[in-house]
């Protein structure tokens, strides 16, 4: 009886182990913070990343590019 509670003892120490190794491990699934620009013709905000940059100016599309060219 006495071994079976040890096993049982040394089984939940490992798990506890390796629950807390696993929770101050950093996550690569987690996504990073984008800056958001405005976009000079219309004043959507978009991220950065996935705006059109022309001239100085943040665009949240080719339209809006050639559009603000135009003006």
């Amino acid at each position: 009886m006495s071994r079976l509670l040890l096993l049982i003892a040394i089984v939940v120490v490992i798990y506890l182990l390796i629950r807390a190794y696993r929770k101050d491990k950093p996550r690569k699934d987690k996504k990073i913070a984008e800056d958001m620009v405005c976009c000079a013709h219309c004043g959507v905000h978009l991220p950065k990343g996935e705006s059109i940059q022309s001239g100085g100016h943040f665009f949240c599309g080719t339209e809006h590019r050639d559009g603000y060219r135009d003006r």
